[in-house]
Formats: C-alpha cells, sequence, structure tokens
C-alpha cells in the first residue's frame, strides 16, 4: 500500500493551487481602464481614433444588413421565383 497517492489530498491540493493562481492573475491584471489610463497621449490618441474607425465599420456593416434583409423583404413581396430574371418578370 506504500506508494499509493490519496486522491482526496491530490483533489484539495489541486483545487487550492489553482485558486491562489486564480487570485494571483485577477489582482494583478488591469482592466482595459486602467490600462487606457496608463498610455501615453499619443497612444491614447491612436486608440480613439481605432475605436472611432470601429465604431463607424459597425455603423457601415449595419446600414448594409438593413439594405440586405430590404432587398429580401421586397423580393419575397414578389410571387416570381427567385432565380427569374428582374427584366424578364416585368415583360
Amino acid at each position: 500500500m506504500s506508494g499509493r497517492i490519496p486522491i482526496g489530498s491530490a483533489v484539495l491540493l489541486t483545487g487550492v493551487i489553482t485558486a491562489i493562481g486564480y487570485s494571483i492573475m485577477a489582482l494583478t491584471t488591469p482592466t482595459d481602464q486602467e490600462m487606457y489610463d496608463r498610455l501615453s497621449p499619443d497612444l491614447k490618441r491612436k486608440v480613439d481614433e481605432a475605436r472611432r474607425m470601429q465604431a463607424g465599420a459597425q455603423n457601415e456593416l449595419a446600414r448594409e444588413s438593413k439594405s440586405r434583409l430590404d432587398a429580401i423583404r421586397a423580393q419575397a413581396q414578389n410571387d416570381s421565383p427567385v432565380w427569374a430574371d428582374s427584366e424578364s418578370t416585368k415583360k
């Protein structure tokens, strides 16, 4: 029986080590706002510009999605098949 590892002790030790590691990580990792506050003014301007560009891209994507949805809704109102040419259905 010598040489056997007690399972309960091993699980408890693993849990304690994991809890200590997570606590250290949580205490030492800065939040996004703390990181932003530590940046130099030049880097803050670059971050702000990137955020504005990302917001603009999201707005443009929303507009494109809305226009596609409107086109799909318009096609759904039409009784002709989807694969038919729009010119041939007008004749």
